[in-house]
């Protein structure tokens, strides 16, 4: 005999008749399929689903429908902004008997790439890019968020010149009263002492956000990375030989940089690209207990 099994949310009264902004789930476990050019891969991901409840008089949502329609989600397919959007326009209408009119999704993943050396051809490692995406319909409209974070190195400019400095006063109080010097003699001199004084340096981040068009085939994250890491000219290193560290070094010396230093440069170069670019970068500083950070959005 089968009995039917009772459903509190549909029979039982609210004791407030509060509607309520948002209600739903966080940290589902679900699998995506990320799709790019040159990039295909599952990724795992962490989402929110949630739906408004204006209907005072329910006492709550239903939750596995919310679910189950996230295997649109999960199936397969590429992840795409009109996935997102017909996921939450299929949220919104599950959810007509709780008059519910606004749906939003939230998903967290690591995207994985594999990135060469700088000078060794045979040589590469994984790197991970934190990405958070924010997909709401709110009364039809629907407005899509991604949130990119890129590591890198920086080195203070100031404390270049002040090494500098150093440097330059070391070699004149040994070489100060010699009207002339064989370059040989220059040369073993800063092999030994050129590190009188080194600046310091510390590992970045840039968090970089933007608007992804709704018509957008694919999500453009490979892309934004790419170009960020560009403009930076120092990101963060898998697997190095010594060449590569080297080659590293070189970046590092030629491109110093302030934190408002980094964060002019994502901004121009992302304006005329992107979408309502927002740029959040934070240099974890090895002189000061404290991070340096700066924010910057378009002109």
């Amino acid at each position: 005999m089968n009995a039917l099994l009772p459903d509190v949310s549909l029979t039982e009264v609210s004791s407030s008749l509060a509607p309520l902004e948002w209600v739903g789930m966080q940290g589902i476990d679900l699998p995506i399929t990320l799709v790019e050019p040159n990039y295909h891969r599952e990724l795992h991901a962490r989402v929110d689903a949630q739906v408004d409840l204006p209907a005072t008089h329910a006492k709550g949502i239903h939750m596995s429908r919310l679910y189950r329609l996230l295997d649109a989600v999960g199936s397969g397919h590429a992840l795409t902004p009109d996935v997102l959007q017909q996921v939450l326009s299929d949220m919104v209408e599950s959810h007509r008997d709780c008059e519910s009119q606004n749906a939003r999704l939230r998903l967290r993943f690591d995207l994985l790439m594999r990135r060469p050396a700088l000078m060794t051809p045979e040589l590469s490692g994984w790197k991970a890019y934190p990405i958070a995406l924010e997909a709401c319909l709110s009364e039809g409209i629907f407005q899509l968020k991604a949130t990119v974070t890129v590591g890198y190195s920086s080195t203070c400019p100031c404390s270049a010149a002040l090494s500098r400095q150093l440097i330059e006063q070391g070699f004149m109080a040994a070489f100060g009263e010699q009207a002339s010097l064989a370059p040989a003699k220059v040369a073993d001199w800063l092999r030994q002492n050129a590190t009188l004084a080194t600046p310091h340096s510390q590992r970045s981040e840039a968090r970089i956000e933007i608007m992804v068009a709704a018509d957008a085939p694919n999500l453009g994250l490979i892309t934004l990375i790419d170009r960020i890491e560009e403009v930076l000219a120092t990101p963060v290193q898998t697997a190095v030989k010594r060449a590569d560290e080297q080659a590293f070094a070189a970046l590092n010396g030629q491109n110093l940089m302030f934190v408002e230093d980094a964060a002019r440069r994502i901004i121009d170069a992302l304006s005329l690209t992107h979408v309502a670019p927002h740029v959040h970068v934070r240099h974890v500083e090895s002189l000061h207990p404290h991070d340096a950070v700066a924010w910057a959005v378009p002109a």
